[in-house]
């Protein structure tokens, strides 16, 4: 039983596989971030205290505020570079830009890992510092900063995915004499 070679597929190009990589990776950043943001606005608890039923929100730290604000830029970056990753996988052609879209992937990728990185360590950070300052004096509280350390956990993650893709993206530079 011979197969003859119209049945068989040849292996796909380096080139496509890299590109593939690097749309999983964009879906993969875009997801984290998404169910980053829903865990993150749907963070809320109330509290009793000697003046009657406090409601406390993720909007109320600041430093949350600040998290969300990361999440937002880096969904709508991601939004914008899974479709140009869609469209480079579908047709196997970039959008006409030159070199420019080259250096956009590069230094967008950057700048969008880096604010990842800080969204996360002021999440992590801010949970970690009030959930010690609350140590259970409080009840519900420790339920609250618990939900925005796992919003950060997930933050994270988008951040390690943005952070590959920065890799892929400064080895897609075209090479410069």
């Amino acid at each position: 039983m011979t197969e003859t070679p119209s049945s068989t597929m040849p292996p796909p190009s380096t080139a496509v596989v890299w590109r593939s990589v690097g749309l999983v990776l964009r879906v993969l950043t875009v997801i984290s971030l998404v169910v980053s943001l829903i865990i993150l606005t749907t963070n809320t608890t109330t509290v009793s205290s000697n003046f009657g039923q406090i409601k406390i929100r993720f909007q109320d730290i600041k430093a949350y505020r600040y998290v969300l604000a990361t999440i937002v830029i880096g969904l709508v970056y991601g939004f914008l570079q899974t479709a140009f990753a869609i469209y480079h996988v579908t047709t196997g052609n970039r959008i006409n830009g030159g070199d420019a879209l080259y250096f956009f992937d590069f230094y967008g990728d950057k700048l969008i890992s880096y604010l990842l990185a800080t969204g996360t360590g002021a999440g992590f950070g801010v949970s970690v510092d009030l959930k010690d300052a609350n140590s259970g004096t409080v009840s519900g509280l420790d339920k609250f900063f618990n939900k925005g350390n796992a919003a950060s956990a997930i933050l994270l993650f988008a951040f390690i995915f943005t952070a590959i893709s920065s890799i892929l993206s400064s080895l897609s530079l075209p090479k410069r004499a």
